[in-house]
């Protein structure tokens, strides 16, 4: 299982939270589909159980502090990321640009696509592909605070509240 989040915006209280979730369920791995924003909040991300993988998105502007701050802990890339796991491939992308989104989606080459940036939820197939986005970890548009839990063998996501 792997965790998912996006969309923190600099809510320590709610990362916290999210780390607290994700060390209780033993996710092999968190995801974070970009909006981190301030490098400083990769200090919470240090006490995960777990390996972080982030994405930056539109909001999140020092890609450089950003990745120096989560040396040790895990890696972030520019807007993309394609995996493997237990067989299973993985693009995460934020999703600002919907048409390079849509492309992941529709392509057939992924089994998984996480996004963020819209803050909504989804949790859905299209054709072979699941489509996972947590919502807003932060909770400001929403006012709930949610991250994601996928099951890569079952290719099956929860969305919970935090």
């Amino acid at each position: 299982m792997i965790g998912v989040m996006s969309d923190s915006h600099d809510n320590m209280d709610a990362i916290r939270r999210a780390v607290e979730f994700f060390n209780s369920k033993e996710v092999e791995l968190v995801i974070h589909a970009g909006d981190i924003i301030s490098p400083f909040t990769i200090r919470a991300f240090k006490e995960l159980s777990c390996p972080i993988k982030a994405v930056t998105g539109n909001n999140d502007g020092d890609l450089l502090s950003l990745k120096k701050f989560f040396e040790g802990k895990g890696e972030i890339s520019s807007f993309f990321l394609s995996l493997e796991m237990d067989g299973v491939k993985v693009a995460v992308n934020h999703g600002h640009y919907p048409d390079i989104l849509e492309a992941l989606i529709v392509s057939g080459k992924y089994d998984v696509v996480i996004c963020g940036h819209t803050h909504e939820r989804v949790n859905r197939k299209v054709g072979n592909t699941l489509v996972v986005n947590p919502g807003e970890t932060c909770g400001y548009l929403t006012g709930k605070k949610s991250v994601a839990i996928v099951n890569l063998r079952r290719l099956q996501a929860e969305i919970i509240e935090i």
